[in-house]
């Protein structure tokens, strides 16, 4: 018999194999395969917010990760966007990341790389940066001499300016191993290389990360994989079909929909026990953007009020019993923080203490004195 899988019983397994018990950085990231870190307080918060207590992980132990023990590193992950990825992942997640076929290239074709560009643009910078923390612009002029004044020119439109051809496969270099962020030189962004490793053969990495997402956030089809992978749908069913022939799959139907989940791996919490309940996550949470149908996880108003055309992350989210249900924003002034929080239906009393809760953790993790602010939230998505 086909195993029935409710919506409740997805979401309460899904958080509870994103909160693990004294747990490290980067156990936390590689959990919940990888912090969405284009602003990097962002991803303190989606790891700090998963661990709880006095022992609970902070900012200070993300930048200790990232910048002291290496622990942690900040670079290209899925969707080509910037993420905190374990370091011990990266040969998983290069080989399988740079084995995703590429969407439709948007640029005219007399600005665009060719294949053979590309991979000269991709080793210049794995050169240029070996050993080495460079700005953009100093890495800009290390790529154009390493390649040809083609590399350099000012054809690529962004932020009302004109980058240099070679920026557009920057992620590309992220994902393959060549790049990875270091610290900051006062405002300005370095880069540098990460530590040496050898890929995963590109099979074996689709495999294991296929499997760790259906760990993570399962059941799912081959479309939510696609979704948050930003794959073509066609290419992740194939490489279900494939998985599935080789025993390593089991079909569910969830919510009456066929999906799948990782082989034997079908023990989900039973109707009785309790999600998780109140929660606050931030721009670009794993979960708000993995978990899936969106639907379910955006219902009604939340549908309009905590998305941007359709596109999750955009907005802090206040998630309560696994289904997001108000928006948030944090702004801080020296050593406070204001929690504006904006929930979409009245607070019970206990969802009321539980929220006060989860604003002390968010002053903890931020290592800021917090106050709690129940109103609506003015920014924009994305502010």
């Amino acid at each position: 018999m086909t195993l029935r899988i409710s919506w409740r019983a997805a979401s309460a397994r899904r958080l509870r194999r994103q909160f693990l018990p004294e747990p490290t950085v980067a156990e936390v990231a590689g959990a919940m395969l990888g912090a969405h870190a284009q602003v990097p307080s962002a991803a303190e918060l989606s790891i700090g917010v998963r661990t709880e207590g006095a022992e609970g992980l902070t900012r200070a132990d993300v930048r200790a990760a990232l910048w002291e023990d290496g622990s942690l590193v900040r670079t290209h992950g899925p969707r080509g966007t910037v993420h905190l990825l374990p370091t011990a992942e990266l040969p998983l997640w290069t080989a399988a990341l740079t084995a995703v076929p590429d969407g439709p290239n948007t640029f005219p074709p007399d600005i665009r790389l060719t294949e053979d560009q590309t991979e000269q643009v991709v080793s210049a910078i794995g050169e240029a940066l070996e050993g080495r923390f460079l700005t953009v612009e100093e890495l800009s002029e290390e790529v154009v001499a390493r390649t040809g004044p083609w590399a350099g020119d000012l054809v690529m439109p962004a932020f009302q300016e004109l980058w240099p051809r070679w920026r557009q496969v920057l992620h590309r270099a992220g994902q393959s191993g060549a790049l990875c962020f270091g610290p900051n030189r006062g405002r300005k962004v370095t880069y540098t290389r990460p530590p040496h490793f050898t890929p995963l053969p590109p099979e074996e990495a689709l495999r294991q990360l296929a499997l760790r997402y259906l760990t993570a956030y399962g059941p799912a089809t081959p479309r939510h994989f696609a979704r948050w992978l930003a794959a073509p749908t066609a290419w992740t069913t194939a490489l279900f079909t494939r998985l599935a022939a080789n025993g390593e799959l089991e079909e569910v139907l969830y919510e009456d929909t066929p999906a799948w989940v990782a082989a034997e791996d079908t023990h989900f919490p039973t109707p009785t026990e309790e999600l998780r309940g109140v929660l606050l996550l931030p721009y670009f949470d794993a979960y708000a953007i993995a978990a899936q149908p969106r639907e379910r996880l955006y219902p009604g108003p939340a549908w309009h009020r905590a998305l941007s055309s359709g596109q999750a992350g955009n907005y802090p989210v206040l998630l309560i019993d696994g289904e997001v249900s108000g928006v948030w924003h944090q702004r801080r002034r020296g050593s406070r923080t204001t929690v504006t929080v904006e929930p979409l239906n009245p607070l019970t009393a206990h969802q009321s203490k539980e929220l006060s809760l989860r604003t002390e953790r968010i002053g903890e993790i931020l290592e800021a004195t917090p106050e709690l602010v129940i109103g609506k939230v003015t920014t924009g998505p994305h502010a």
